[in-house]
């Protein structure tokens, strides 16, 4: 598409689908919160997508696209647990440090972006079809 401007609907369904990895990456974070792990190195960690915005010359438009998912946050914490079946000699289990409550405000504002891109290519749809009625 290097050729061409970028569309709209380029620039929406590139901006939908960062937000789908966005998604989708604090969907694992909440379904490990409170994980335990026999060690630091196998506790879960909460992952986080990283940005990269484009900028198109020929449109004069910006897209947004996932360079990364990365580690974030706090090492998991050691509690002790000596009844836990993945305890380590010491009885002590290591729990992911994911933070709840930020993991749903990052899941609602994913969403409410998410939405806007799709509004912005519904909006754009209706223009274009009231355009092309114009010439009836």
């Amino acid at each position: 598409m290097p050729d061409q401007p970028l569309s709209i609907f380029a620039v929406s369904g590139r901006a939908m689908s960062a937000q789908l990895v966005r998604m989708n990456t604090t969907a694992s974070n909440l379904a490990n919160a409170g994980a335990v792990a026999s060690s630091p190195e196998t506790a879960y960690r909460t992952i986080k997508p990283v940005f990269r915005t484009n900028f198109d010359k020929a449109s004069g438009m910006a897209t947004v696209d996932v360079e990364n998912v990365v580690s974030a946050g706090d090492a998991p914490t050691k509690r002790y647990d000596p009844t836990n079946p993945v305890a380590d000699k010491d009885g002590n289990v290591w729990v992911s440090n994911v933070d709840e409550t930020r993991e749903l405000v990052d899941m609602m504002e994913t969403s409410r972006s998410y939405q806007n891109n799709v509004e912005v290519m519904q909006t754009a749809k209706s223009l274009i079809i009231d355009t092309l009625k114009l010439g009836k």
